[in-house]
């Protein structure tokens, strides 16, 4: 306080006035006071009640419909009033509402997540995916006269993290399109972060590599795809596939389980709408093939493909070389050639309660 205004406190008390707050006026009258005119009298009864002061939690304000006080008041959320349920009269607006915010701010487009909070974070990269990534955008208005939109992602994520980004979106479209689980996704994602941190494959190209690790997760899961199965997904050659895949093997010094007939004979079945009688045989001819020693040298998917012809042709649901084929990815005289080797012993194969529509001397002799 500054002297000068202590000295007029000092007279102004000196002189004895007695200072007081000057009464609070009544609703009615700060109507009358402000508008000239007696206070309505549909509002006289209610318009203490929404004045009170806050005391207690017994005077909290309620808000009712004045032509209709009973009546149940219908909260419109997306306009934000609040309505009679009687005669429809709209009692309150601007009501706020708690509930959870689900606006979307990527430019209107249908994505993933319209949430602010982004994805979870991943593990797999550096920064654990917390870094601001900016959209792309379309049109003009996306972009300024110096660019900055177009790399400003390159700013804020490092090389290596865009890398593996880049890699981990081909392997999940990869995936999805020979459907996949998400288990085999996790594991060929852990593979391609060790194989890329390690730099043991230097020279070889992010997909080639991503696709050697997608064959090594399927393998190692027990859901194995062949090659050609994930050639016709990734647009890789078989040979890179296959050099990324001894290389990977090597450098991580792990190793798959060798593929059987039948980690092939239930997927290849399913596929020609085989019934589980036909499927059962086929497999029992594959394994009693392999134990005999019957097909040396050929691959486990042309014997399985040889076996599901066998069966097929002696049960009622026939299928055609061509069409197993297709399904298996091998050529028809590789599917003849591995028939060759196990037909001389075809009634040895079959299982012992297998119905047959074709008797085992009326197979086709290729």
């Amino acid at each position: 306080m500054t002297p000068s205004a202590r000295c007029r406190a000092r007279r102004f008390v000196s002189s004895g006035v007695c200072v007081t707050r000057p009464p609070e006026r009544s609703s009615e009258a700060r109507w009358c006071g402000r508008f000239g005119a007696p206070l309505p009298a549909q509002f006289t009864s209610e318009w203490p009640a929404r004045t009170r002061p806050f005391r207690s939690l017994d005077v909290l304000p309620r808000v009712t419909c004045p032509n209709h006080p009973d009546s149940i008041l219908v909260e419109d959320y997306r306009a934000g009033d609040m309505i009679c349920s009687e005669c429809g009269l709209v009692v309150g607006d601007r009501v706020i509402d708690v509930g959870s915010e689900w606006r979307t701010f990527s430019n209107d487009k249908a994505t993933k997540d319209p949430s602010r909070v982004g994805d979870t974070q991943n593990p797999l990269l550096s920064d654990g995916d917390l870094s601001t990534m900016i959209g792309k955008g379309t049109g003009a208005a996306s972009f300024d006269e110096f660019g900055n939109s177009k790399y400003q992602n390159r700013r804020t994520m490092s090389s290596s993290d865009r890398a593996m980004m880049n890699a981990f979106k081909e392997i999940t479209n990869m995936a999805d399109r020979i459907n996949l689980p998400r288990n085999i996704v996790d594991r060929t994602n852990n593979l391609f972060k060790q194989v890329y941190e390690q730099k043991s494959l230097k020279g070889r190209s992010n997909d080639a590599i991503a696709s050697a690790c997608l064959y090594i997760a399927c393998r190692q899961e027990g859901v194995p795809r062949t090659f050609k199965e994930i050639c016709a997904v990734s647009r890789i050659s078989k040979k890179e596939i296959g050099r990324c895949f001894k290389l990977i093997l090597k450098a991580l010094e792990t190793s798959v389980d060798l593929i059987t007939t039948g980690d092939f004979m239930s997927r290849f079945c399913s596929n020609l709408g085989l019934p589980k009688q036909v499927q059962m045989a086929a497999t029992h001819i594959a394994r009693k093939a392999v134990e005999l020693d019957l097909v040396p040298g050929r691959s486990p998917i042309s014997v399985a493909a040889a076996a599901i012809y066998m069966a097929s042709q002696a049960s009622a649901e026939k299928r055609t070389q061509k069409e197993i084929g297709d399904i298996a990815g091998v050529a028809d005289v590789t599917i003849r050639q591995s028939y060759r080797l196990i037909y001389p012993r075809a009634p040895d194969l079959f299982p012992a309660d297998f119905k047959f529509d074709t008797p085992v001397d009326k197979l086709p002799q290729l």
